[in-house]
């Protein structure tokens, strides 16, 4: 089996003279310049530090986020998280526009929407909320194209307004008219933001509630109201997904992927994966890789891209990456 690289991270980086933080182009600007700049890079898997929101016009695009394969039609959404793992397909005879930013350039009320590690990778709008999208991306894209009509600092108000307008829109839907929107308190964001990065030192409760200084209930109650899950639950699906995205791509054996997320053997770590997956890390690489011995590896995608993995446009109002959360007792 060819050998696979740790999966690069990719930091944002805008031109010489664009906003810092917020990139838009066309899907044919991104194809140009994978086409003079990138080569065969562009079509690897890659972690971006930073949102890719999608929105496909014509054509049908293949994508693969977190080890599933998404067949993108026009009028659907692609929203790519930072830290997911990302890999494009054939941009070949689509239109679009991509919308590429940082997290931290979007005031904090709106960042608050915008954390959820397993959400929506593809939605498909209604076409009242179509029509929105359509207005705000195009009022977006065209104070983008012109820099020098007003002040600076006016031109990126305009432009974190006019994004707020658009990841606001999209983070809605599927909502339910009037329905309260979850409760993402400080507690709980302080709480995301320390399983971000400390999940691969530590699984316990205990740990994160000691660090931030809050008791365990009121991490798991702060938890359950934003994210449906209680904060152990949470921490172990976070664990869950890393092991999941380095098990599909890349080569590590259970053993060095296990002392990567600070499990203190590969049994332990194989169990923990078994009980929360329902396969072991083997199998699961396997079975996304379509390489499992007891039967024929599938024919590779024209675009390069994984295969589907039943994934469908029917699929897309739940996450992909991770079973729905189980119902809170009231």
């Amino acid at each position: 089996m060819r050998h696979m690289a740790d999966i690069p991270d990719l930091g944002f980086a805008a031109p010489v003279g664009l906003p810092p933080g917020l990139e838009v182009m066309t899907l044919a600007d991104l194809r140009g310049r994978a086409a003079d700049r990138m080569g065969a890079d562009f079509m690897r898997p890659q972690r971006p530090r930073f949102h890719h929101l999608v929105a496909l016009q014509r054509g049908r695009l293949r994508q693969t986020v977190d080890f599933t394969g998404y067949g993108l039609e026009p009028g659907t959404w692609l929203w790519v998280r930072p830290g997911q793992v990302h890999q494009w397909g054939d941009l070949t005879g689509v239109d679009g526009t991509l919308i590429i930013f940082e997290q931290g350039f979007l005031d904090p009320a709106t960042s608050a929407h915008l954390g959820d590690p397993y959400g929506t990778v593809v939605r498909v709008p209604a076409e009242p909320d179509q029509e929105a999208l359509r207005a705000a991306t195009s009022a977006l894209e065209g104070e983008f194209r012109t820099p020098g009509r007003l002040p600076l600092e006016i031109h990126l108000a305009i432009l974190r307004h006019l994004l707020s307008v658009v990841v606001l829109n999209l983070a809605q839907l599927g909502a339910s008219p009037g329905s309260p929107a979850p409760q993402a308190t400080q507690t709980f964001l302080r709480f995301r933001d320390a399983v971000e990065t400390r999940f691969a030192s530590t699984r316990r409760l205990e740990d994160y509630a000691r660090a931030l200084g809050y008791s365990t209930r009121t991490l798991s109650r702060a938890s359950s109201d934003a994210a449906g899950v209680g904060a152990k639950e949470y921490i172990d699906r976070r664990v869950l997904l890393e092991a999941k995205r380095l098990l599909a791509h890349g080569d590590q054996p259970a053993a060095k992927i296990a002392a990567r997320l600070g499990f203190s053997s590969a049994t332990n770590f194989s169990k923990f994966f078994h009980q929360r997956a329902g396969t072991s890390p083997l199998a699961f690489r396997h079975a996304v890789r379509g390489t499992a011995i007891s039967r024929p590896s599938p024919p590779a995608d024209p675009d390069g891209t994984l295969p589907n993995l039943g994934v469908t446009l029917s699929d897309v109002d739940r996450p992909a990456t991770l079973p729905p959360p189980r119902a809170r007792s009231r």
